[in-house]
């Protein structure tokens, strides 16, 4: 039996007393979450801002005993307040625990970054502090550091990553990958969601169905303006 996934499935608890007039229950893709079942490689959740593919994967996150700001499950830090997602879901898990865990979010990448730093004694102007390199260069530094047998969240990394830099990551990924890890990534991204064989889960408000590329907004809108944008800009800006 493989051990991946390590984390199969993802559960709304049939027990779970819910109160869908609030948050998170309020945002409509989540009203009618029941099951998320996860790929082996590369599980993408995509859909608009708000939409609620943020809100679970920090859930997972923090089930899966990684901290809600960041970092690996070793980062003891003092939690940020999270939703109270996970304490509605069950996380079905694979026979065999990852080695390692991380979740990668740009949006608090700096207090982790600080936090490391302290840990390993780097003081300000230290050549091998992470704030010495650029938000780009540090986020891509932790990926290339991953290791193998791992489980791997990323919140919307293409937000510290240039193009060129998603198209490492992807190339990062790959090779993780082929070393037994497992990824769950929230994105905008249409490069990262290229990544062949993954599955992609939309939120809107309709629920979560699963998607193919092309069948993405972010690939249509994508192409298209790549395809016409002297047409779209004219369009999007013009008088009227």
């Amino acid at each position: 039996m493989n051990a991946r996934p390590y984390l199969r499935e993802v559960v709304l608890a049939p027990e779970a007393d819910i109160d869908y007039s609030a948050y998170p229950f309020s945002i409509p893709s989540l009203r009618r979450l029941g099951k998320l079942t996860l790929h082996a490689d590369v599980t993408f959740l995509v859909g608009e801002n708000g939409s609620g593919k943020s809100t679970v994967l920090e859930a997972i996150a923090v089930g899966m005993g990684m901290p809600a700001e960041g970092g690996s499950r070793n980062v003891n830090r003092q939690q940020q307040e999270v939703s109270p997602l996970q304490r509605h879901l069950k996380f079905i898990r694979s026979y065999k625990k990852p080695d390692a865990t991380y979740f990668l979010r740009a949006e608090s990448l700096f207090g982790v970054f600080s936090y490391l730093d302290d840990v390993y004694g780097r003081q300000p102007g230290d050549a091998r502090s992470l704030h010495s390199r650029s938000h780009g260069e540090a986020f891509m530094e932790v990926i290339l550091g991953l290791r193998k047998n791992g489980l791997y969240l990323f919140d919307e990394p293409e937000a510290a990553l240039s193009p060129a830099r998603q198209l490492a990551a992807l190339s990062a990924m790959h090779q993780l990958v082929s070393q037994e890890c497992q990824f769950i990534i929230a994105t905008h991204s249409p490069i990262l969601l290229a990544y062949p064989g993954a599955k992609i889960l939309h939120f809107d408000d309709a629920g979560i169905s699963e998607r193919a590329y092309e069948d993405t907004e972010h690939f249509a809108i994508t192409r298209d303006f790549l395809n016409h944008y002297p047409r779209r800009l004219e369009q999007l800006l013009g008088d009227g």
